[in-house]
């Protein structure tokens, strides 16, 4: 499972990277709402949450579901303007310029991803603003997850003007409360980021630009096609627009896509000073599956006192050492244990820092 940007004909003096206060806004509101996603992050999220007022906290838990389970398209406006290939703005005020530029449809559509609409990328989607039978299916799917959620989205369909001033002020009032400290302490690194991504670009060339942003991302250059692994299926194409890559300083472990039909592909990856390199979803499942064998978990306990021969573990285990040694394989290469030879034995040992990150590469693999 993957999400795939068919770059076919793409320049590489389209593929910006820059980064975008509005999304740096929504991963924050994220990470307020997630903390379970961001344990990283706990002491900052604790700290805002305690000096919000009474008012803004109260907004924010109505409209929560725009940020916490994804985030909706509305946070990067930019990849919806005409042409593909507008950037984000500067600031958060320009950035909500470009959202102004939005249509109501278009809004809605961005807005009401949160209510678990099928996220039909490949072709164009049907309004609930203009489609009854559409609209009945976004009021079923936000019933479904509670009356907040049924009441915000009846506003929303209801009204769309005074839903995206609505939105407009609650921006305006995060950036006042405690985005733009946040922003000041990031931009900085943000924009050293992008611009080493553009060093790459313009020195090394697109492959390797795009394979540096995360090792979930590969490019094939002989098929013109970027690879981000998730677990999720999606395709799109940078056709005759661009690609914009933006990095986040708050995201990680999460790398977003976005590829809904009409707008700009975009990347939101973390930046490089505030990610550790974790293992791809292919390697994760390779060591889900070397684990789920009782012999090889029996093995582990062996290799997890001190280093072991094949013949060692063969007499502890009254097998073959054939079939301890086919064992021993799937395990190195799932990159769980280590081997070195000591003069004509060669042992082998568990890699205890490798089985310690488990928890949390699986973590991350399933929200990446």
């Amino acid at each position: 499972m993957s999400v795939t940007i068919d770059i076919d004909g793409l320049p590489a003096e389209r593929i910006t990277a820059v980064p975008s206060p509005l999304a740096e806004l929504g991963m924050a509101l994220h990470a307020l709402s997630e903390t379970g996603h961001h344990p990283q992050l706990h002491g900052w999220a604790t700290g805002v949450s305690g000096r919000l007022e009474a008012c803004l906290a109260d907004r924010l838990c109505e409209a929560e579901f725009l940020w916490r389970t994804s985030i909706a398209d509305i946070f990067w406006p930019f990849a919806a303007i005409p042409g593909r290939r507008t950037l984000p703005g500067a600031t958060l005020l320009d950035e909500l310029e470009l959202l102004d530029k939005l249509t109501d449809d278009q809004f809605v559509l961005a807005a009401t991803e949160f209510s678990c609409m099928p996220y039909r990328h490949s072709r164009p989607e049907t309004s609930p603003l203009t489609d009854p039978e559409a609209r009945c299916r976004v009021l079923e799917l936000a019933a479904a997850r509670g009356a907040r959620q049924e009441r915000f989205t009846r506003r929303l369909l209801d009204d769309p003007p005074a839903v995206r001033a609505w939105f407009r002020r609650l921006v305006l009032d995060c950036e006042e409360a405690f985005f733009a400290d946040l922003w000041a302490r990031t931009q900085t690194q943000l924009a050293a980021d992008a611009r080493h991504r553009t060093e790459l670009l313009r020195h090394k060339g697109a492959a390797e630009a795009l394979s540096s942003l995360s090792n979930a991302i590969t490019v094939d250059e002989e098929t013109r096609t970027v690879t981000v692994d998730k677990l999720l299926v999606g395709r799109t194409a940078t056709g005759d627009g661009g690609l914009v890559l933006v990095p986040t300083g708050i995201g990680w472990p999460h790398v977003l896509v976005l590829h809904r039909h009409g707008w700009q592909p975009v990347i939101i990856y973390p930046a490089q000073a505030s990610r550790p390199q974790a293992p791809t979803v292919e390697q994760l499942t390779r060591r889900l599956e070397a684990l789920a064998h009782p012999t090889r978990l029996r093995l582990c306990r062996h290799l997890a006192r001190g280093p072991h021969s094949t013949g060692e573990l063969a007499d502890a285990h009254g097998m073959s050492a054939p079939e301890i040694s086919r064992h021993l394989a799937v395990l190195k290469k799932a990159e769980l244990i280590t081997s070195c030879r000591r003069g004509r034995y060669v042992r082998h040992q568990l890699d205890l820092s490798a089985v310690a990150r488990l928890g949390s590469d699986f973590l991350e693999g399933v929200l990446r």
